[in-house]
């Protein structure tokens, strides 16, 4: 009997790997589509999880040395818990977003840091606790059982589980389908721990029976969820890049993105403008490359009756939703291509009179990578002679803001280094005009030389962009002012101050107050603790360094997210079983680890300097593979060396989970957005040096180690 009790317990905590890592990537996908596609909130979704995990196994520290009994029954109505709040998170995240905030309307940092907060805690807090809680019910029947091997079992399952929703899942099943496939595995697992421990009663039957019901619910009210409180949704569609609906509103289409109005069947404004501003200037734009679209584009580019156009769309299921409803047209001469377009520029060999960027302000790393001086280089490579970028950013009346100023003038000194001439152009949005040859702003005049007839530019031009406006503007621009690059994106850090400035916050008051609890915390743990809470720290820093630099060379981290936490969690596994092995060969291990940790980020820090985006997807699944692998070894090694009893589990399971999540918030909070990609970095080598110092110190106590540094 004692057997089937462990293997039904084990399977359990293997359900739970799986389960929770498939249920960790559905939300991060489902919050992103919430929060228009910020990079930031992945960073916040993966701080939240880990701290309250890591809460959850501080608990089951403190009940362990309670008379609460850790035992196989309680371990089963865990399970079923887990099982059942997952798909109610989905659809709570769903449902509560416009409940809590305005319908369409932008949403502060604190906002959502909250809410974040308040969906995930309850399920968080129950996984935290349930790792530790089945390795006291496994020792409450043979004390020696090793902690490792749970650690291992885990990350097998969480490894399962990131592959399953990678490869399989996420091509197959909508999110709440997903949910209920992740998690019939967990359903079993717990059956079998009641049916393993005794006879079945009706309570155990009925939870099971409720729980599958949940799971079931969640499908069937999958397109409701969706619908938007204004209009209709006529079509939904779960993509690899992001999440497509369409609303219509009487006889006004527009489709969204992640929650971002992409296109919408009455835009004729933007259409002109986008289109005629730069085509204008050309004697016959007969080769012209598209990155994205606005509604009504094609229809003004036909009217120069151009030989080529080639429209880039990285997402296929945009264009066919684009075409199926009338929102982009197909004209004479169109090639659509479905590829990110720095990476079709990169191999293509074609030389275009134009390219046309439509894409909105650069809010995210995503878009940014188009505004950056690496993007201008690589377009002004395909252009003509007398060729013309154009690419608008947001709008400019009487005023323009500081932070706005700002981004403006990175821009214009960015763009300056690589084309002759950059002209400033005042409207609904500020159009940028890039070319080696002579800008005219004489926009009406030159359409009505060219025979081309508009509605609005012939109408309204000339009373809104005035000589004088446009004047102004250019003057507003500062030479000072830092330019945009890639791996140190400016824009960025101005977005990102934007933000808070937006709604009258700060973000030095949250860092600041995480820093005192992370300090107050460090004070009182041992030097084991702190390895493995700089290998936490380093193991998310890392990740979260990835996720950025695949955004910013990539463009599309919402299919790729799952590949780059399950590469992650794949290393950890080999890592903790060779640590096993080799647990009782000497304290020297754990700073022999902390020194391959430095090394492998110093080469991180040397490929990006110099080869930057050639960089192969492989190197950096490969550089996050290594990365976990060196941190799996090190956690059954300290474990090893501070004896493996329960208290000592649960404080290693807890240094890891918090290490991890300052980790995650300071990277993607502070070192990336004001200081960039290497810098970032070079802290986490900061970082793990310091972890070698205090290692080889002969204090136990990290408070008596720091005092002595």
């Amino acid at each position: 009997m004692k057997n089937r009790n462990d293997r039904a317990i084990l399977h359990v905590v293997l359900a739970t790997g799986i389960s929770s890592v498939v249920t960790q990537l559905l939300t991060i996908r489902e919050l992103l589509t919430q929060f228009q596609g910020n990079e930031i909130v992945i960073a916040l979704i993966l701080f939240v999880w880990l701290l309250l995990g890591g809460m959850g196994t501080l608990m089951a520290r403190l009940v362990s040395r309670s008379q609460w009994q850790a035992t196989v029954r309680r371990l089963a109505w865990l399970s079923f818990s887990l099982a059942a709040i997952s798909p109610l998170q989905i659809i709570a995240i769903r449902l509560l977003r416009d409940v809590f905030f305005i319908h369409g309307s932008s949403v502060g940092f604190y906002p959502i840091l909250g809410f974040i907060f308040a969906v995930l805690t309850p399920y968080c807090l129950i996984l935290g606790f349930v790792l530790p809680f089945s390795l006291f019910v496994l020792r409450s029947k043979d004390p020696q059982y090793p902690g490792a091997r749970i650690y291992i079992l885990d990350n097998l399952g969480d490894v399962t589980g990131g592959a399953l929703f990678s490869f399989a899942l996420v091509f197959i099943f909508s999110p709440l389908q997903a949910i209920f496939a992740a998690h019939l595995p967990l359903l079993a697992a717990s059956i079998m721990v009641f049916s393993a421990r005794e006879r079945w009663r009706p309570l155990p039957l009925l939870a099971a029976g409720v729980v599958l019901v949940l799971l079931t619910a969640g499908i069937l009210i999958e397109k409701t969820s969706l619908q938007p409180p204004e209009g209709e949704l006529i079509d939904y569609r779960e993509s690899l890049y992001g999440r497509i609906t369409v609303h219509r509103d009487r006889e006004q289409y527009t489709l969204f993105e992640d929650g971002t109005p992409l296109f919408s069947s009455a835009n004729l404004v933007m259409a002109e403008e986008s289109v005629h501003y730069p085509l204008s200037q050309l004697l016959k734009p007969d080769r012209i490359l598209i990155i994205s679209a606005e509604g009504g584009v094609m229809k003004e580019l036909q009217k120069y009756s151009p030989r080529k156009i080639d429209y880039v769309e990285l997402n296929p299921a945009i264009t066919e939703v684009l075409f199926r409803y009338g929102l982009v047209e197909k004209i004479t001469g169109l090639r659509v291509i479905h590829r990110d377009g720095r990476a079709y520029l990169s191999d293509t060999n074609r030389i275009y009179d134009a390219i046309i960027v439509n894409l909105p302000e650069p809010d995210t790393f995503q878009v940014n990578r188009f505004f950056t001086g690496e993007f201008f280089q690589l377009a002004r490579s395909h252009l003509s002679p007398e060729g013309i970028l154009s690419f608008s950013m947001q709008g400019f009346d009487n005023y323009l803001a500081e932070p706005q100023r700002q981004k403006v003038s990175s821009l214009y000194n960015t763009a300056i280094d690589h084309f002759n001439n950059v002209q400033l152009l005042p409207g609904q949005r500020i159009y940028f005009l890039c070319s080696a040859g002579p800008i005219n702003i004489d926009i009406p005049a030159l359409l009505m030389a060219k025979g081309v007839q508009t509605d609005y530019i012939q109408g309204y031009y000339y009373g809104n962009l005035t000589p004088q406006r446009i004047e102004r503007l250019n003057a507003l621009v500062d030479s000072t002012t830092p330019k945009n690059f890639d791996t140190a994106p400016y824009l960025m850090r101005i977005m990102f101050q934007q933000w808070f400035a937006k709604f009258t916050t700060s973000p030095a008051v949250f860092i600041i107050f995480m820093a005192v609890l992370c300090l107050i915390y460090l004070i009182r743990i041992t030097r084991e603790e702190f390895i493995l809470f700089s290998t936490g720290c380093m193991t998310m820093g890392s990740e979260i360094l990835v996720i950025f630099a695949f955004q910013i060379f990539f463009g599309y981290i919402y299919f790729q997210i799952g590949v780059i936490i399950t590469v992650f969690l794949a290393g950890l596994l080999p890592g903790a079983a060779f640590g096993r092995r080799l647990s009782g060969r000497g304290k020297h291990l754990l700073p022999m680890a902390d020194g391959l940790l430095m090394v492998l980020m110093a080469l991180f820090i040397l490929a990006m300097a110099f080869v930057g985006e050639r960089l192969p997807v492989l190197f950096f699944l490969t550089f996050g593979f290594l990365i976990s692998l060196i941190c799996g070894f090190q956690f059954p090694v300290a474990l090893h060396l501070c004896g493996d009893d329960n208290p000592a589990a649960t404080r290693f399971f807890s240094a890891d989970l918090i290490g991890a999540a300052c980790g995650t918030l300071f990277t993607s909070i502070l070192l990336i957005p004001y200081f960039g990609l290497l810098p970032t970095a070079a802290a986490l080598i900061g970082l793990k040096l310091l972890s070698i110092i205090i290692g080889v110190t002969h204090e136990k106590n990290i408070a008596t180690s720091l005092s002595i540094l």
